[in-house]
């Protein structure tokens, strides 16, 4: 869903960026030699294959299993579980996917090329973040996924949301290797490209309008320190729209731009924060669509982490406050309603242990930067007693209220 005029822009620099690679590509060889740059090609993908078996050789022997579910793909299927089973013997890696839902009819479908792009990024990102990325990590990886699944789909199968599908396979090898690499790998982050669609006609120009934007949300508990709140994570690292910029370029208005707070996971570490933002039209209706995953299913934790929270669409009237589907379509709002959208959070890392001595340090940091929620505050009070609360309250910012 795009407005031609607001893309032609980006069309045209890709095209553009197409053309001088291929200049520069022909300078070079025309400098070097057509066989001199082949051979050194293939020189850097053999090297690469090489360092990827050296790390998978660092797995030990044996399977790893782990099984994650999607939400639903908007249309009738709900619960859709993706299964994988990592074997893993001597410099050989295999992921088996069997057991995963069939095709559906919603947009959630992968084809094996995507499902082979989520595999290899998350086995680079555990193994060898700065190896090369080209054939040779391909090469190191025997997938095998039944043709007509969720993730090998085949014609006519609708994946345009593929993105958040391929985020909860991230997930599941990230789950199966957690016992390979406890020291690596990360709880479950919020596991979607949550998409918030506003359009209409702006009355500013007569002209059409569609701003459509995709939402981070916490990032996962990792083994030495908290998650990252209100991020995208893994396979999607684009920036957030400023509140500016989208009242600037669309007659919408952003009431709220914020953390959900108690999206967080709680455990040694806890997981990342979601991001709350609600949105109103200025002066005319307006039409929403919205495409949510880990609106059913928590972000898992890790070795005793607690399960983060989940995402949610709501509609604000002056009457009441509606939740709509995890996948909304053709919403109608008004200028006196408002769309709340909620990321989901992200799974915490580690048990809270009783008796874990209190970090007064992170406290008052996080309390000057706005970070404390009542969810750190009832971390707190399961991990402590609350004479011991009382006994460091005066080492924490006066602004940190702990009722005794």
């Amino acid at each position: 869903m795009r407005v031609p005029k607001e893309r032609r822009g980006d069309y045209f620099a890709q095209i553009s960026a197409c053309r001088l690679g291929e200049r520069r590509l022909k300078e070079v060889v025309a400098e070097h030699g057509a066989e001199t740059i082949s051979t050194a090609f293939a020189n850097i993908i053999d090297r690469t294959r090489e360092r990827m078996g050296d790390s998978i050789e660092t797995i030990p022997d044996g399977d790893y299993r782990f099984t994650d579910m999607m939400d639903g793909d908007g249309i009738e299927a709900l619960d859709i579980p993706i299964e994988l089973v990592i074997t893993v013997k001597g410099r050989e890696i295999t992921f088996d996917f069997e057991g995963t839902c069939a095709q559906v009819a919603g947009n959630i479908n992968v084809t094996l090329n995507a499902t082979q792009a989520a595999v290899c990024y998350s086995l680079k990102a555990l193994l060898d973040p700065d190896v090369p990325n080209n054939q040779g990590v391909l090469d190191s990886v025997k997938i095998l996924a039944p043709s007509s699944t969720l993730v090998n789909s085949t014609f006519p199968a609708p994946v345009a949301a593929r993105a958040n599908t391929c985020q909860r396979i991230i997930d599941v090898v990230l789950g199966a290797l957690s016992t390979a690499f406890p020291e690596r790998v990360i709880a479950a982050a919020n596991g979607a490209n949550t998409t918030a669609v506003f359009s209409g006609t702006d009355p500013r120009t007569g002209q059409s309008y569609l701003y459509l934007e995709t939402l981070g949300g916490g990032m996962g508990a990792r083994p030495t320190k908290d998650g990252k709140d209100g991020v995208q994570v893994h396979i999607t690292n684009t920036s957030n729209l400023p509140i500016e910029a989208i009242e600037m370029e669309y007659p919408l208005l952003v009431e709220e731009y914020s953390l959900v707070e108690d999206s967080a996971g709680a455990g040694k570490y806890r997981g990342g924060m979601g991001l709350r933002r609600v949105i109103t039209p200025r002066h005319d209706n307006c039409i929403f669509n919205g495409a949510g995953e880990r609106f059913r299913h928590q972000p898992w934790g890790l070795f005793g982490g607690s399960a983060g929270g989940t995402g949610r669409f709501l509609l604000r009237s002056p009457e009441t406050v509606t939740r709509l589907d995890n996948k909304p379509d053709a919403v109608k709002v008004s200028p006196d309603s408002a769309v709340v959208i909620e990321t989901p959070g992200a799974g915490g890392y580690g048990p809270l242990l009783k008796g874990q001595p209190i970090n007064c340090a992170l406290i008052a940091k996080r309390v000057s930067s706005a970070m404390i929620t009542w969810h750190d505050i009832r971390n707190l009070l399961i991990a402590h007693s609350t004479s011991r609360l009382i006994k460091h309250r005066s080492k924490l910012s006066k602004t940190t209220e702990i009722s005794a």
